[in-house]
């Protein structure tokens, strides 16, 4: 890439990122994330840590971060605030310790030999800075852009764990984040959700917006929580260390995770124990913060022009990454819908790579304007599959190809069709109008196999397409009709796995009717649908003698659904598929109820956790004795059973006036 090449790129990143920064730091866009364009600043600061005739004073990478609002009064900070420079490894670790060491040996002739560490888990907040005078609190103000933030006092004490007077009548100026539950988000997205408004992204979101809010009782409402862990002015202390533990004394939350090192190893061993630990921690954290712990270290080792060298932060693997499509092709499930899937330039996600990612629907391609070519978002939580979130715009170059409609099924050819249905997400979807499509047949037969269905252990994806492919099996009726010696001759079969697997399909004859109904994968019949098409229908022969009209008599089941089961049991191919798995041997057990129905007809609404049931065993204890799980709480709910950090719906149940119980509540009730 020549010289002009590279300054229109770096023009073109600073503008992308100008963008993303205005929307998250300043509007508080929901949908925003600082993961979006951390890739991008990286990229910046390597093309100008390369080519330092590019660096220019209004880059991005010379700032802090966004103007603060005009809605706010303008507060100056007594003391500067800066940003930490990032490490990504522990060779990044290494080299920064080498550089303070230089700086170091410099001023004192020598490397000091009692230069220990603190790290700190890095809380995914809101970055606030609280000013004391006589042991009083006067202004707690955002960082702003380093050196004006905004004053947010009234907000801030409405946050119960901050002190608005200290023990001690002295100077401070304390720095900490605003911090949100993920309970507490739910709660308000939930609301947020009922009202038509735009959900918070993540915990970090909603703190941001919150303190932005102008009227203190929304904040006072939303319940924030605060975690100190600098002391910016003050007493004069020797140490970080020093610094925390005056902190505690004084009566502000620390986190009290924190550890002392003296050496590199140390740090890696206390990163090593965080990254990949489920936290238990109410707040989200998103990688280590190390500081040299020695004051007079600090004050040797100083400044850059936006960052502390005797400090440096350590990202944890991000769940968002940005990348580049390289090409969008189509996939074709079970019931025949096409999902567009995303080729991408490999991007490391949660410490995995990722080079896939869906785009869901025709809809969302049109809604995020996704082209081939785009520098996009790429979004990884848990084990949710990869999806791209947003597309970066402002980096494109005008050769950027449009992705057509489908009008075909990429593995038959055969027509595809877009469903208008009403209130129903797959509306947006193209199915391919083929019954005998092969990649169809294929996602069939692995539902039918799964956990939740006919649990048949050894028979993966793998085997499926290669009993598909040898022609052994043309749908999952035949795999009860599979013999040992159909097996053997294939590879990656020998006598052994070849009777493994023969032993696992006879054992999963004797099959549940929920399970067995959830196996034949009628659209819209997940599990706890088929258990209550079992429970209220008793059988296989009376849920296909069922009408619509008998099917939406029970609370569960709407028209959708409905009109969906009686489609199933009317087509001929899904009839002959049940006769030959009955004929192969396959024998549903008997429902069996509960003859006591001491909870017919009562309405049960859950919220929170439960100690000795999931959510969803909870429900059915409900049906099997004649009650009714719901979803929402309103006046005809006749009891509402809360767990462990219970949501707004107990709140609504309080105002309802519905009867309230715990889970040794409902255990009594129940009678288990």
């Amino acid at each position: 890439m020549n010289k002009k090449e590279l300054k229109q790129k770096v023009e073109k990143l600073r503008e992308q990122i100008k963008d993303l920064r205005y929307k998250y730091h300043v509007l508080n866009d929901p949908e925003v994330t600082d993961a979006m364009y951390e890739g991008l600043m990286d990229e910046l600061r390597k093309i100008e840590q390369e080519n330092p005739e590019l660096i220019t004073p209004d880059s991005p990478t010379q700032r802090i971060a966004g103007e603060p609002l005009d809605e706010f009064d303008k507060v100056e900070h007594k003391v500067q605030q800066w940003s930490f420079d990032d490490a990504f490894d522990r060779q990044d670790l290494l080299d920064w310790e080498e550089r303070i060491m230089k700086i170091l040996e410099k001023d004192l002739g020598e490397r000091p030999d009692d230069l220990t560490y603190i790290v700190e888990l890095k809380i995914d907040g809101l970055h606030i800075v609280l000013d004391y005078e006589n042991g009083k609190l006067q202004t707690a103000a955002t960082r702003g852009d380093g050196k004006i933030g905004e004053d947010v006092t009234q907000n801030i004490k409405t946050i119960h764990s901050i002190p608005i007077t200290l023990d001690k009548d002295i100077d401070l100026i304390a720095e900490g984040e605003v911090w949100m539950s993920e309970q507490s988000l739910e709660r308000i997205n939930e609301k947020r959700r009922g009202e038509g408004e735009n959900e918070f992204a993540n915990p970090r979101n909603a703190a941001a917006g919150t303190i932005r809010q102008l009227d203190a009782k929304v904040v006072a409402e939303r319940g924030l929580s605060f975690t100190t862990y600098d002391i910016s002015a003050g007493p004069e202390l020797d140490s970080q260390k020093a610094e925390l533990e005056y902190l505690e004394e004084l009566d502000f939350p620390i986190d009290e995770d924190w550890g002392l090192c003296s050496s590199i190893d140390e740090i890696m061993n206390f990163y090593d124990k965080w990254k990949d630990r489920e936290s238990d921690k109410p707040y989200w954290i998103d990688g280590l913060v190390i500081k040299v712990n020695e004051k007079k270290y600090q004050d040797i080792l100083g400044f850059t022009g936006k960052a502390p060298r005797w400090a440096i932060a350590m990202k944890f693997p991000a769940e968002q990454g940005t990348s580049k499509v390289k090409e969008v092709y189509w996939q074709v499930g079970r019931t025949g819908k096409l999902t567009p899937v995303a080729l991408l330039e490999p991007v490391e996600l949660a410490g995995t790579t990722v080079t896939h990612a869906t785009l869901h629907n025709y809809d969302e391609i049109e809604r995020l304007d996704v082209r081939e070519g785009d520098n996009v978002v790429v979004e990884k939580a848990g084990d949710i599959i990869p999806q791209i979130v947003r597309v970066l715009e402002k980096m494109r170059s005008g050769e950027e190809k449009e992705i057509a409609r489908p009008k075909e099924c990429p593995i038959c050819g055969a027509d595809v069709r877009r469903e208008n249905l009403e209130n129903e997400e797959e509306s947006a979807a193209y199915f391919c109008t083929n019954e005998r499509c092969y990649a169809k047949e294929k996602e069939n037969i692995i539902h039918f196999v799964s956990k939740p269905a006919f649990n048949i252990d050894g028979l993966g994806e793998k085997i499926v397409e290669q009993l598909l492919e040898e022609g052994l099996i043309k749908d999952a009726g035949d795999i009860f009709s599979l013999k040992r010696g159909d097996l053997e001759p294939l590879e990656r079969f020998a006598e052994k796995a070849a009777d493994n697997l023969i032993t696992a399909i006879e054992e999963s004859k004797q099959i549940s009717l929920p399970r067995f109904l959830y196996s034949l994968g009628i659209r819209h019949v997940g599990e706890e649908t088929a258990y209550v098409l079992a429970q209220n229908f008793g059988s296989l022969k009376n849920i296909q003698q069922a009408n619509r009209e008998d099917l939406e008599a029970i609370d569960d089941i709407g028209p959708r659904v409905a009109k969906s089961i009686v489609e199933y049991f009317q087509k001929e191919k899904n009839k002959e598929l049940i006769k030959e798995l009955i004929s192969n041997g396959v024998k549903i057990e008997k429902v069996q109820q509960d003859t006591s129905n001491k909870l017919e007809d009562k309405k049960f609404v859950f919220t929170g956790s439960l100690e000795n049931f999931t959510r969803k065993e909870a429900k059915n204890k409900v049906r099997e004795l004649g009650g009714k799980p719901s979803s929402s709480v309103s006046s005809n709910t006749d009891f509402v059973v809360a767990g462990e950090n219970p949501g707004s719906k107990l709140d609504k149940a309080k105002d309802l006036g519905v009867d309230i119980l715990d889970e040794e509540g409902f255990v009594e009730l129940i009678g288990s």
